[in-house]
């Protein structure tokens, strides 16, 4: 398949089934069950959930779909980027307890820069200038996007605005946001790790992460008692879990196809698109920031496919 038409298939597949994704994600979550309004607040579990279904859809893939070879990969690898992944997914939702919800957005907005870093850090990546001005563009037309006006958030911040925590939580995410994508750039550049084995090799070694936290804070216990009120949000979870593991199957398509920069970019921007389509969709006006937003957006969406090419085709690593 043509190289650009490959990456234009796991953008949208990845746009498509992270809306949805973040459809059930919110209906799970923010539904109240029975009559005492009950809320779903069992993260550990939904994520213990969702890394089985991903591990096993990775499984059946390899098994019976994927060619990928024999996997040389070390499993220190798997078991860092595993750790750091599932650090920065439980860092960022914990920082909502002290921030409000558009400051973590802002937040994990700027996803592609510590990705950045820290792939010239540890990855030992080279990126032109041009490219960190696109993936700044970028970043830059999200946040103007997305982030609401203080003015009518001031209330709401007051009061789950901590001493600094929420936002020491966002910088701890965004740190290991960075490090995955580094050590997955390892992984890619010395061992040639493929998808199908990365997607199965990271949840497995999260499915133990996960087991153990459930055990130690007791979630697990709290979580069945929930299930056995409220059966039917297990199909809500196995939809959503379904969504996430095929999301996350064309994520790591991505990944080992065109490494964890490209993957981040469509990520982040992925959140773009899902506020654009819920404006269109509800019918809500866009301010004269937002507009802004957008123009910059798209901006440096052209920029980068026209001259970021360059860029990565430049962008070799240095492997000792």
């Amino acid at each position: 398949m043509n190289r650009n038409l490959k990456l234009l298939l796991y953008a949208s597949a990845i746009f498509i089934l992270y809306f949805y994704y973040g459809i059930l994600q919110e209906r799970i979550t923010r539904t109240q069950y029975g009559e005492n309004k009950e809320k779903f607040i069992y993260s550990l579990a939904l994520v213990f959930f969702q890394c089985i279904v991903n591990a096993f859809y990775a499984k059946m893939m390899l098994q019976f779909v994927l060619q990928q070879g024999e996997d040389t990969t070390k499993r220190s690898y798997y078991a860092t980027s595993a750790l750091t992944y599932l650090l920065a997914m439980v860092s960022s939702n914990m920082a909502l307890q002290w921030v409000p919800y558009p400051t973590q957005v802002v937040g994990k907005s700027c996803k592609p820069i510590p990705v950045m870093i820290m792939g010239v850090i540890i990855g030992r990546k080279v990126y032109s200038l041009k490219k960190y001005l696109f993936i700044g563009l970028i970043v830059m037309g999200v946040v103007l996007f997305i982030y609401k006006d203080q003015q009518a958030t001031t209330a709401a911040a007051a009061e789950v605005s901590g001493p600094g925590l929420g936002e020491l939580l966002l910088l701890l995410s965004l740190i290991m946001d960075g490090l995955t994508g580094a050590v997955q750039e390892r992984m890619i550049s010395e061992h040639k790790t493929k998808s199908g084995y990365m997607m199965l090799n990271m949840n497995a070694w999260s499915i133990g992460y996960v087991a153990f936290a459930l055990l130690v804070t007791g979630e697990i216990f709290a979580f069945w008692a929930f299930v056995q009120r409220f059966p039917f949000v297990l199909y809500n979870m196995l939809v959503f879990s379904v969504c996430s593991a095929l999301g996350q199957f064309f994520i790591f398509l991505m990944v080992s196809d065109f490494g964890p920069l490209p993957c981040s970019i469509t990520t982040t921007t992925r959140k773009f698109f899902t506020v654009l389509g819920s404006v269109l969709i509800f019918g809500n006006a866009l301010t004269i920031r937002q507009w802004v937003g957008t123009a910059v957006v798209f901006a440096g969406l052209t920029l980068d496919a026209v001259y970021g090419k360059a860029s990565l085709k430049t962008a070799k690593p240095v492997v000792k």
